[in-house]
């Protein structure tokens, strides 16, 4: 088969990975890619976000199956264009996106499915917001009810804090995405990310992990789109996986099948478990990145069977094979972030590292400049290995990272701490 995968990040060059050690991968091109994935696939200038320019591209190219990595194309309604095209693809239609796309409308849906997830008020002007947390004192979260690029989440812990977050999402500082604003209750617990397959009908674990979000060690500092990640995640046991698919998941793919806009793609679940009692803290509409990185890690070569049987509506056919194993990644990112940095800085000692089924820094963030990688991006690489335990998996992945020769980038030194602890 001929596959084109939209993207250029971490997650983009973890999906490429996986599907090339695949038998059924006759030819595989990446748009845009990024330094990383040139080394592995093809890659093509193309904007994702175009549906029919994507179309065009595919038809050109005889592409046999397309795999949307980001969220962008998803709410653009990218998959809508292809599939009208008789094209076969991995990701679901702009309406059943609208899950990732609109915090809102994802508290709707858990509404009418009777989904746990926390108490919540949803505004269109600052004045009223503020009259809300007037009634809600902090701890209490503010999201930006659009896409931020994983960074409009606020968890205001003062309410100073609260009120200058809603101020910081009326502003404009998070664009169109800002426009309109959800508060939520703060729940307690450990979160942790669930992700299931679904072809409209059927639901299918694939499989769990925690990632990091705050920019230092401890949990510390401002929110990122994800400094780290390890699979699996002990905290979603199965008695509580099962809970939750049959309290949140399979009861929100049953509503979205009685609106006429059924599920089709990965569905990954943000949870938070008090008690071995899952609530929903927001759903995504693809992978999460840094999160996809173990998952590809510990799946490999099957990851594409599963995806293409999800895009065929054959998931009923369908298991997962697990090996006893746990897996990594470390985010290097470039200094400043999540604020203001820097691109353009050189990156070396990578060409000296493991390549292979155990061993991969991904990128996410790179360019070639002069033969030479440099940073592109926030996060920059994702440093990503089995092991067969967590502390195994961490020990190795911390060496790999201080291989690599980047004064212009930092990690954090705990990926793991959570679990480990």
């Amino acid at each position: 088969m001929n596959i084109l995968i939209l993207g250029s990040g971490g997650r983009e060059h973890s999906l490429a990975w996986a599907v090339l050690q695949n038998p059924k991968c006759d030819k595989l091109i990446v748009a845009p890619g990024n330094a990383g994935i040139a080394a592995i696939a093809d890659c093509a200038s193309l904007d994702i976000n175009d549906g029919p320019e994507v179309v065009g591209f595919v038809d050109e190219n005889n592409i046999d199956f397309v795999i949307i990595g980001p969220e962008a194309p998803l709410a653009a309604g990218v998959a809508d264009d292809l599939r009208a095209a008789g094209i076969l693809v991995f990701g679901p239609s702009k309406a059943a996106a609208a899950l990732e796309a609109s915090k809102a409308f994802t508290k709707e849906i858990c509404a009418a499915a009777k989904a746990p997830t926390a108490a919540y008020g949803h505004f269109n002007d600052a004045a009223s917001a503020h009259a809300y947390l007037a009634q809600h004192p902090a701890p209490i979260v503010i999201k930006a009810d659009g896409l931020a690029a994983g960074k409009g989440v606020i968890i205001a812990q003062t309410d100073a804090e609260a009120a200058a977050a809603v101020d910081t999402m009326f502003d404009g500082t998070f664009g169109q995405a800002g426009a309109e604003v959800v508060i939520e209750e703060f729940m307690e617990g450990e979160e942790a990310s669930f992700f299931v397959l679904c072809d409209g009908a059927t639901v299918l674990p694939i499989g769990t992990a925690q990632d990091h979000k705050r920019v230092g060690d401890g949990d510390t500092g401002p929110n990122t789109g994800g400094m780290g990640a390890y699979s699996p995640a002990p905290v979603l046991t199965d008695a509580i996986a099962e809970r939750a698919l049959d309290e949140i998941i399979r009861p929100t793919m049953a509503e979205m099948a009685k609106r006429g806009t059924p599920y089709q793609g990965v569905l990954y679940a943000g949870l938070m478990i008090k008690d071995g009692a899952p609530r929903l803290v927001e759903y995504n509409a693809r992978f999460g990145d840094p999160e996809c990185q173990v998952l590809m890690m510990r799946l490999g070569a099957q990851a594409f069977d599963l995806l293409h049987a999800a895009a065929e509506s054959r998931l009923g056919e369908m298991r997962v094979n697990w090996a006893e194993d746990h897996a990594v990644t470390v985010v290097m990112a470039a200094r400043g972030y999540p604020g203001a940095y820097e691109k353009g800085s050189p990156i070396t000692g990578l060409d000296r590292l493991p390549e292979d089924s155990s061993h991969m820094v991904f990128h996410a963030g790179t360019a070639e400049q002069d033969g030479q990688i440099v940073s592109a991006g926030g996060r920059v690489l994702n440093v990503t290995v089995r092991g067969d335990s967590l502390a195994d998996a961490q020990a190795k992945a911390y060496r790999l990272v201080e291989a690599i020769d980047w004064p212009g980038g930092f990690y954090r030194r705990d990926i793991g701490w959570r679990a480990l602890s």
